[in-house]
This record gives structure tokens, C-alpha cells and sequence, in this order.
């Protein structure tokens, strides 16, 4: 009763070994076309495009004469456009491919140490503070509903620009005793409140129990400028109020020229830092008008040098960062920007903007002699590979100061003001 299943069984495992030799040749095809892109967009001095090869009796063909065959699975482009690539089994088309070759795009990379000087737009709240009182301590700010992040935009009306246009509004309500009418600005919102300020009894002057500020430096490097249109970016990262951890709106900025006097090596757990000298007064070598998660952009005033790529060079998109070695260029003493080696651990093509799109790691030897590895002043340091501005530098990891994160090219032109994709956006 038993041997017929058992023959049944045999059979099943036969023919399922059989389908398994069979297939085995074809899986290599098969995987090859599912790898096989819908779209391919690379710019027109890029290197030949490569498309997965599906055999000897399967041609790749293209729709314009301005993609042009060096065999049957590498093609190169001449100049920008759209084209299809068709593949196709004995004049049958079995997949097709949109390609778009992009506007040759070329910038400057920096790698110079940079100060940073940003006026907020209002006065940002960063803390509160009591208010000595006959009856106790109390602080107005907190009364008012005011909250740590939050930007005074206005009083009783006026717009508020600097810190030291606030004392007089002070002095003025609570010497005769009114209230003041308070705009503010927290994150998209705009909210009014009003304020009474205190007489301190052991100051004897009126408070509003708020610590504010007006502006906010620091030191960073530059990744790359535009040389027709003197466009820049830097930093690779917003810069955040160190109280609020929010980022800061600007008014206004500036960046100036910056030596770097001395480096506080990184270890694990402690990030490092670059100490720098600069003067907002002088050196001055352009504005910000844009403080974003890709870092600061604006404009130079004229064009700047680094003394070793002062020439523009292609810019490379997410999906042609490879694994593997490439340069970034930063300052480590002085204002000497010199040229050290990484390696791309990582890179992820990315569609839409993401600041994180690659990991790097330091591996020159004396650059980690000097600094241990990524260091705090370092973030905007451009990335090249193969001839090409790939990103830049922007985070440490705090337990590993070799290493790091990087962002892409792509997204801090596209906050510049730049766009990538302008011709492709034409012909679509």
C-alpha cells in the first residue's frame, strides 16, 4: 500500500531536480535582466555607459544618434539629451531603457577653512532665568507661555532685529507698567503673547527672565563654488543653535577667511576639533543667504583658490559614487589646503534628497597623525573621486573618529541654487 506513494515521492524529487538543472544555466539571464534599470541618467562627459549583457543573440540598440555603440553593452554619450536603449531578441524589443544625459556640470572644489558669522531673523529664546520678586522669584518669560527655540519677530508691532533693541522696550513697559505685545516665531508658526517685565528687587532693573540671542559663529570649510555665477556651498550640514539644537534662521551672513591654529585630536567617545582664528570685520569673502540640512550657501564676492583643483571639475551623481578610494581636500594648519585620502565605504543612490548618502572612513596617515580622523571644523571638506566632485564631509561617528558620514554633491547644488537636472526637466 506503501510503494506507490513511495514511487509518487520519487518521481516529485525527480522531476524537481531536473527542473533545477535546467534552470541553472538560465539564472544568471534572468537575474541579469531583472537588474536591468528602467532610467539611466549621467551627464555627457561621464564615463561609457554600461548596461547588464544578456548574451550573444540578445543586440542593445539606441533610439539617437548621439549614443553611439562601443559594443554591445557599453555606450557613450556625445552630448546631452534623451535616447531610449532597446533591448531585443531577433528584432522582437524585450526592454527598454530611458536615458537621459544631463548638461555637462562643472565646479570649483574648495577645501578651504572658512569662518561663519549668521544673523537670526528676530532674537532666538535660548533658556529662562528668575526674577527676584518682594513675593519670590518668577520669570515672565515662562508666564508668557514663551519656549526655549521660540524667535521674537516683533514687539508692540515693530520688528526686532538685535538683542540690544529689546532693553529700551523693557525699560519703557515696566516704568510705566504695561505689558509688552510679543510676536513670535515658533517653527512655521506665528504666535502673539504678551509680557509684562519685572523689577528685579536685587538689581533694581526690569527683566523679562529670557536668555536670547541675536547671532551665531563658528568655523567650517568650503566644498565647492560655481566660477560663472560665483554660487557657493559649504558645511554639508545646518547649522543648529548649540542651546535649542534647532536650526538657526539667518537674516543675514557672512564668511571670512580662516586659519586654523591648532587641532584637538578626536578619540572614541570625544569628537575632535579644529581651533581657528578669523574676524568677521575683515577677510570678508562673501554672504548667506541660506542656512539648510545641506549646509550654508550664498554668494562670493570674487573667486577663491585652494592651490591644488583651482580649475572647474565634472560633479558625479548619487549613482556613480563607487566603494573605494577617493581625496578630500581640507585645511589642518594655516590656511594650506592639502589633499588626503579616504575610502567609500558606502554609497547609496538616492532619488530624493537625504543628507546621510555615504559613509567614508580617513585612511591617510598623517591626516589621522594630525587629527585622529574627522574633526569638527572638517564638515564641508569636498570628496573627489575619479576626477569628479562627488560631496562632501558633514558628521563624525562619535565612537569611531575615523569614519563618518558624507552627503552628495547633487542635493547641496540643488540648495545652491543650482540644478542638475535642468535640461532633462526641459526635454520632459
Amino acid at each position: 500500500m506503501k510503494k506507490p506513494q513511495l514511487n509518487t515521492l520519487r518521481q516529485w524529487i525527480g522531476a524537481m531536480l531536473l527542473i533545477a538543472v535546467i534552470a541553472v544555466p538560465l539564472l544568471t539571464p534572468i537575474n541579469n535582466y531583472f537588474s536591468i534599470p528602467n532610467q539611466i541618467v549621467t551627464t555627457s562627459t561621464n564615463a561609457p555607459i554600461e548596461v547588464p549583457h544578456l548574451g550573444e543573440h540578445v543586440t542593445v540598440d539606441t533610439t539617437n544618434e548621439f549614443v553611439q555603440a562601443i559594443d554591445t553593452s557599453v555606450f557613450h554619450a556625445t552630448k546631452p539629451g534623451t535616447s531610449e536603449l532597446v533591448y531585443e531578441v531577433s528584432g522582437f524589443p524585450i526592454k527598454k531603457v530611458n536615458l537621459s544625459v544631463l548638461e555637462d556640470l562643472k565646479v570649483i572644489p574648495g577645501g578651504q577653512s572658512i569662518g561663519v558669522q549668521l544673523q537670526t531673523l528676530g532674537v532666538l529664546v535660548v533658556g529662562h532665568h528668575l526674577v527676584q520678586t518682594p513675593d519670590g522669584t518668577i520669570s515672565p518669560g515662562e508666564t508668557a507661555e514663551i519656549k526655549v527655540g521660540d524667535v521674537i519677530v516683533k514687539i508692540n508691532g515693530k520688528s526686532i532685529k538685535k538683542m540690544n533693541e529689546i532693553k529700551d522696550y523693557v525699560v519703557k513697559a515696566g516704568e510705566n507698567n504695561e505689558d509688552l505685545n510679543i510676536t513670535l516665531k515658533r517653527g512655521n508658526e506665528m504666535i502673539e503673547t504678551t509680557l509684562e517685565p519685572i523689577l528685579d528687587d536685587k538689581e533694581k532693573e526690569y527683566k523679562i527672565g529670557l536668555y536670547i540671542r541675536d547671532s551665531a559663529a563658528g568655523i567650517g570649510t568650503m566644498t565647492f563654488h560655481e566660477p560663472e555665477s560665483k554660487r557657493y556651498g559649504a558645511l554639508g550640514h545646518v547649522i543648529s543653535d548649540m542651546d535649542t539644537k534647532k536650526p538657526v534662521e539667518i537674516n543675514e551672513g557672512t564668511i571670512v577667511r580662516s586659519s586654523v591654529t591648532s587641532i584637538e585630536k578626536g578619540n572614541n567617545g570625544i569628537p575632535g576639533e579644529k581651533q581657528a582664528k578669523f574676524s568677521v570685520e575683515e577677510n570678508k569673502i562673501g554672504n548667506i543667504t541660506k542656512n539648510s540640512p545641506f549646509g550654508i550657501f550664498g554668494k562670493l564676492d570674487k573667486s577663491i583658490t585652494n592651490g591644488k583643483y583651482d580649475k572647474p571639475m565634472p560633479i558625479a551623481l548619487s549613482h556613480e559614487v563607487k566603494e573605494g578610494p577617493a581625496k578630500i581636500l581640507t585645511v589642518v594648519e594655516g590656511e594650506a589646503v592639502q589633499e588626503y585620502d579616504v575610502e567609500i565605504i558606502s554609497s547609496v543612490p538616492q532619488k530624493f534628497p537625504a543628507t546621510k548618502g555615504m559613509v567614508i572612513q580617513i585612511t591617510d596617515e598623517e591626516l589621522l597623525d594630525k587629527t585622529g580622523g574627522i574633526v569638527q571644523g572638517m564638515s564641508g571638506s569636498p570628496i573627489i573621486q575619479d576626477g569628479k566632485v562627488i560631496g562632501a564631509v558633514t558628521h563624525v561617528f562619535v565612537n569611531d573618529p575615523t569614519s563618518g558620514y558624507g552627503v552628495h554633491i547633487e542635493w547641496m547644488l540643488q540648495d545652491a541654487g543650482i540644478d542638475v537636472y535642468e535640461n532633462q526637466k526641459e526635454a520632459s
